[in-house]
């Protein structure tokens, strides 16, 4: 995969539309979906730079990252998806503390992005 490189100040205030916008193929398309289903939650997100990121942030707060890396591409939840997510939602794809990781070729269910959001909104709004 090819790694995007993405620098804050470059970015304005449609920091998600513009991190889009610069990659391209089948990456783009796999990042674009995850943030299309977070807007269809969230329709007033704001596009925010969080932990260096372009994101999604919800009430003030970091909702979803989407980004391309050398290996793969990573969602970015902002908090601990393993509290509502089981293992075996999780199987096939590798994870960290803070992210799950994907492909084009191997993408994130829908409605398993749509619990994350959904969880991580609700979190906000605790």
């Amino acid at each position: 995969m090819k790694h995007s490189v993405y620098g804050r100040a470059k970015y304005g205030a449609r920091v998600v539309d513009e991190y889009i916008a610069s990659l391209s193929g089948a990456e783009k398309a796999a990042v674009q979906h995850v943030y299309d289903l977070a807007r269809q939650l969230a329709p007033d997100a704001k596009q925010v730079v969080s932990y260096g990121m372009p994101c999604l942030s919800y009430k003030g707060k970091g909702l979803v990252s989407v980004m391309v890396t050398k290996k793969f591409l990573s969602l970015y939840p902002f908090s601990n998806f393993e509290a509502v997510i089981s293992r075996e939602e999780l199987d096939g794809f590798e994870t960290t503390t803070g992210s799950i990781h994907f492909s084009p070729e191997h993408p994130l269910p829908d409605e398993l992005v749509r619990k994350i959001i959904s969880a991580r909104m609700a979190n906000v709004t605790k």
